[in-house]
């Protein structure tokens, strides 16, 4: 998710404005690349929350997966109101309440852990996300218009590179933190006060990494607060909620809502439930914390990859590379699920570099020539992100029946969707969007 968790996340939208000019703020794309890492971050993070969680109140795969599910539906409830208060107020202010919200999740893991109810956990997940989306609301326009549209594909893809920066740090110190923590017994061995008390001192390690967090993202939200009225040359359109739905009646922009929607579900799928799969006898055996610190695998695949693909895509159809790495991922799962050891293992885990450049891709693709319906676009697309919350679910329920490999075919399946996508959307769009 990450993707987050992310969640990816598994988790980042950017449509291409190629009609519109670039805006006049130098420097401010390194502040844009800095929001990047920080919701990148943030949403892996649940990949280490969720087996954590999963213990201390003894949950199933599928009631586990509803950390995914109450964040990533955020997307759904905040993405069009979002996208619509970013045109309202501008974009550096729009950050500032992005920001602000992210904070106020942070802070409700305080009562989380003092009442050691999963339902307030899910509650402050839902209020952190509801800011991640709408940073990411602004983030994604504003990256496309700092440069030349000729490179928008290539700018777009290196801005992901700081996002799988941010899920690749944060889960191997999440893990230290969060994970390295779970006491010498167990919650099922507990009940009534015992039980209680064990979940707000177990819980205590989510706290301290959360409140930290939140002290790093008022340090940002004060900055972005001084520079509110740098931002020269922005615009937006005003339209209405029927005619920016209009835009999924566009067969190349529905299509990647669409695949939007699937491929975050798979990647955050795999990065919520892989954990429990390295931990299976079958696969690497390892301990909860070593695993954990394995997420880093997965997402640092997706790191590298983007650097990768910003250059590939310079002189490849970004539509061709989108269906080899779909396809190269459906390659890796049925490695994984017909393997055992760690080729099983680290197939797997290299699932993370064929994801590297499907979102960014997607996005663009979906998006090429929106022109000043940019926001709305992002705002649409941000919906679909709630794929984050579906197919996780799916997955969870899948694997209480019939185990995590056999549920993989679920992401596969997306990603076969996904290259039928990237073959559809290999040449460029002729016409704007007006």
């Amino acid at each position: 998710m990450a993707l987050a968790p992310g969640v990816s996340s598994s988790t980042d939208p950017q449509p291409v404005v190629e009609d519109s000019p670039p805006v006049n703020a130098p420097g401010l794309q390194y502040f844009v690349f800095g929001l990047f890492f920080i919701f990148g971050g943030i949403t892996s993070l649940n990949d280490v929350i969720i087996p954590k969680l999963k213990e201390l109140f003894t949950l199933s795969y599928f009631e586990a997966s509803l950390v995914q599910l109450w964040f990533f539906i955020a997307y759904a409830v905040v993405g069009i109101p979002g996208s619509k208060l970013v045109k309202r107020v501008g974009y550096m202010r729009g950050a500032v309440v992005g920001l602000l919200l992210m904070i106020a999740g942070c802070l409700m893991f305080i009562p989380a852990s003092q009442t050691a109810i999963f339902g307030m956990f899910l509650f402050a997940y839902f209020v952190l996300a509801s800011g991640v989306v709408i940073v990411q609301v602004v983030a994604n326009p504003l990256i496309s218009l700092l440069g030349p549209p000729s490179t928008t594909h290539s700018r777009l893809t290196f801005a992901q590179a700081f996002n799988s920066a941010g899920t690749t740090i944060f889960p191997y110190f999440g893990s230290m933190l969060i994970l390295g923590s779970l006491a010498l017994v167990t919650a099922d061995q507990l009940s009534d006060a015992e039980l209680t008390a064990y979940r707000q001192a177990e819980s205590q390690a989510i706290v301290n990494g959360y409140l930290g967090l939140a002290a790093a993202i008022a340090v940002v939200a004060a900055v972005v607060w001084m520079f509110r009225n740098r931002l020269k040359g922005e615009k937006h359109e005003a339209t209405s909620l029927a005619e920016g739905l209009g835009l999924l009646k566009r067969p190349r922009f529905g299509y990647g809502a669409l695949c939007i929607f699937l491929y975050v579900g798979a990647e955050v799928a795999i990065g919520s439930f892989i954990v429990s799969y390295l931990m299976q006898a079958s696969v690497l055996g390892l301990p909860e914390q070593a695993a954990g610190k394995l997420l880093s695998v997965y997402w640092g695949g997706a790191l590298l990859g983007r650097f990768i693909g910003s250059v590939v895509m310079r002189m490849v159809s970004p539509g061709k590379v989108l269906a080899f790495n779909a396809i190269g991922a459906i390659a890796l799962i049925l490695i994984s699920t017909n393997t055992t050891g760690v080729l099983s293992g680290y197939s797997l885990l290299a699932v993370g570099l064929m994801n590297s450049i499907m979102f960014p891709t997607i996005f663009a693709l979906a998006c090429e020539k929106l022109g000043p319906k940019a926001a709305d676009g992002s705002g649409i697309l941000n919906v679909a992100i709630a794929g984050g919350a579906v197919i996780p679910a799916l997955y969870g329920l899948l694997a209480d029946g019939i185990g995590l490999a056999g549920a993989l075919a679920i992401p596969a399946l997306c990603y076969a969707i996904i290259a039928g996508f990237g073959i559809f959307a290999r040449k460029p769009v002729d016409a704007a969007i007006v």
